[in-house]
């Protein structure tokens, strides 16, 4: 089980929820499984603080961090876990099981790491530009006849997932694993080489950022390796601008 301290590393992230109900739900169900770090990106009701539903969770809401987008909340996290219910989207990257994925985040947590787990509009869920940001994506065995969950109910779920006892895994040499941010920069410094490298032309595929993330998103890159490669790329930049 993860220890009061572990858990201090997760943040949960809700985009564009809708009712303050459901948000309320979501904290009562933070408070009940231990973590109170919550993160709101465009909320559709500037309300939510005062949700009735938020039983004995008053403080999460009342200290939860606006954002003004999924990049801007996610910036300080080296790993990004978004949810998906598996019906109807497609993602870059594949669904993975509930149990899979929460035996990660409780890895990177035990670990020291920041972890966001992102729940998407209780009408829309996650669009693929906010799944974009996500190195995981993970989805909760529903009915295929019944796939979508409240809100508070997905939240809860995910967040007893992470907390109930497992077998001890062997220990591993502790690394620092680069943030979203890290990842952010890297993303826009291979975009620029890739930009300032090729001829221009018109084409309806994807755009140089969408294929620098799509080799981005699934690795698993430390904080050393991200500012190596930054290096690298910085200096790749200047000779091609005339350095």
């Amino acid at each position: 089980m993860l220890t009061e301290a572990e858990r201090e590393g997760l943040r949960v992230v809700l985009v564009r929820s809708r009712n303050p109900l459901n948000m309320g739900a979501a904290a009562r169900a933070m408070v009940n499984f231990g973590f109170r770090y919550l993160r709101v990106v465009q909320p559709y009701d500037v309300a939510f603080r005062d949700a009735r539903s938020a039983v004995d969770a008053e403080p999460v809401l009342e200290a939860a961090e606006e954002c003004a987008s999924v990049a801007a909340a996610v910036a300080d996290c080296s790993l990004v876990v978004g949810t998906a219910e598996g019906s109807g989207r497609r993602t870059e990257e594949p669904l993975e099981r509930l149990e899979t994925v929460a035996a990660e985040i409780a890895e990177a947590l035990r670990g020291g790491a920041k972890v966001a787990v992102l729940f998407g509009s209780e009408k829309t869920g996650l669009s693929n530009q906010n799944l974009s940001h996500c190195q995981r994506v993970l989805r909760i065995p529903t009915e295929s006849d019944q796939p979508s969950m409240n809100l508070g109910q997905a939240v809860a779920v995910v967040l007893y997932e992470l907390v109930r006892e497992r077998e001890p895994e062997a220990a591993r040499e502790a690394v620092t694993m680069a943030t979203a941010g890290d990842r952010e920069r890297l993303v826009a410094l291979l975009t620029e080489m890739l930009e300032r490298s090729t001829v221009e032309c018109e084409s309806s595929g994807p755009t140089a950022e969408e294929r620098v993330r799509r080799l981005i998103r699934p690795m698993a890159l430390t904080e050393e390796e991200a500012h190596g490669w930054m290096g690298v790329v910085r200096h790749v930049l200047w000779k091609l601008k005339g350095g």
